[in-house]
């Protein structure tokens, strides 16, 4: 790239600045305005417990001016920002046959061999997998752009139904909603739940949405308006200690055990078993986020009776340990935090995340 000193002039002033999570948010021509946004108004509402900043979010380009669909913007970073960057978010294009600049590939492909955390969003996929970081692995885009894809990249295993795909350091996600999930996703993981769902109640967002992570789908409450299994359903999560067999909850619904099973299986769409077990499991994620106490305890608060009955439903449906879970998200431990030297995320975390399914 040639040289151009306006990239230069603001340079020294951010060096003197505290070092701190650097995000590099890739703009090029094409580039969708709204998949640029997210990131930079998601990880930029971020603040430590001190009240500072998390992130350091910077846009860089291939060149001062990109050009969008609907404006032109002047970029104050050039490509080789992503040299020095914890997390790249590429946002999505508008053509999946758009050319690309080379040198931004090979400033990707760069950072990606040094272990930076790398994430696309809806078609960014297309840029992500001109790299060949997703050879091999599972990755989504939005649903329209799916086919398209798979057929461009046989390598990658394409997943449509998802909101995004977490393989560690490489990420991808759906379309545009999809960003404002897997942005909170890193920032969770960077920064634990609660930090999180401070940067989601600011941006007027769920924290989290079902979305195919397994995770998440055990979260998320089952919207169910139905005026006779809502207030049950409210009960049975206030109760979770106590005997919430067939025979006890039909006595709370004032129906027989048969109907019961029946007519809740039609308005939730699961048994009371399995309904019941997601509710445990969530409020047993919710514990082993936010509180120390051991997965023995924890066991006993949420009526599994035994640690075993946990880790047994609990990887079932989370996909991993409830000491994993809380290694990945607990506030308490997502203080700890830190860079490497390279400006490389040190934190063990990371390598331990729920894994998609």
């Amino acid at each position: 790239m040639a040289h151009n000193p306006f990239f230069e002039a603001t340079t020294p002033r951010q060096s003197r600045r505290r070092r701190r999570h650097l995000v590099a948010v890739v703009a090029f021509d094409g580039v969708v305005l709204g998949d640029l946004s997210t990131p930079c108004e998601l990880f930029g509402r971020v603040r430590r417990t001190d009240g500072q900043s998390a992130y350091d979010v910077r846009v860089c380009a291939p060149q001062s001016k990109v050009s969008s669909a609907h404006v032109n913007l002047a970029v104050h970073w050039p490509l080789t920002l992503l040299r020095k960057a914890d997390t790249i978010v590429i946002p999505g294009v508008d053509s999946a046959q758009r050319s690309l600049p080379e040198a931004l590939l090979a400033e990707l492909r760069r950072a990606i061999r040094r272990g930076a955390r790398v994430a696309s969003i809806c078609t960014g996929a297309f840029v992500l997998a001109r790299t060949g970081a997703l050879d091999g692995h599972t990755a989504t885009t939005h649903w329209l752009a799916a086919p398209e894809l798979a057929r461009r990249f046989p390598a990658v295993t394409v997943d449509p139904d998802v909101l995004y795909v977490d393989n560690g350091s490489v990420l991808t996600s759906a379309g545009a909603a999809a960003a404002f999930d897997l942005c909170l996703h890193m920032i969770r993981r960077d920064f634990g739940a609660e930090i999180a769902a401070d940067v989601a109640r600011a941006a007027v967002m769920p924290l989290e949405r079902t979305g195919g992570q397994a995770q998440f789908i055990v979260h998320e409450r089952p919207d169910v308006p139905h005026a006779t299994f809502g207030p049950l359903l409210v009960w049975i999560e206030q109760n979770l200690r106590k005997d919430l067999s067939l025979s006890a909850i039909a006595r709370k619904a004032a129906m027989s055990s048969r109907t019961l099973a029946r007519r809740f299986r039609a308005h939730v769409g699961m048994t009371p078993a399995a309904w019941i077990a997601r509710a445990r499991v969530r409020e047993a994620q919710r514990l082993l986020e936010t509180t120390s106490l051991s997965v023995e305890a924890v066991a006993g608060m949420v009526g599994f009776g035994s640690p075993t009955r946990l880790r047994e439903r609990f990887a079932a449906l989370v996909g991993v340990s409830p000491r994993t879970h809380r290694r990945s998200f607990s506030s308490t431990s997502a203080n700890h935090f830190h860079l490497g030297r390279d400006g490389a995320s040190s934190d063990s975390r990371l390598a331990n995340e729920p894994r998609p399914v």
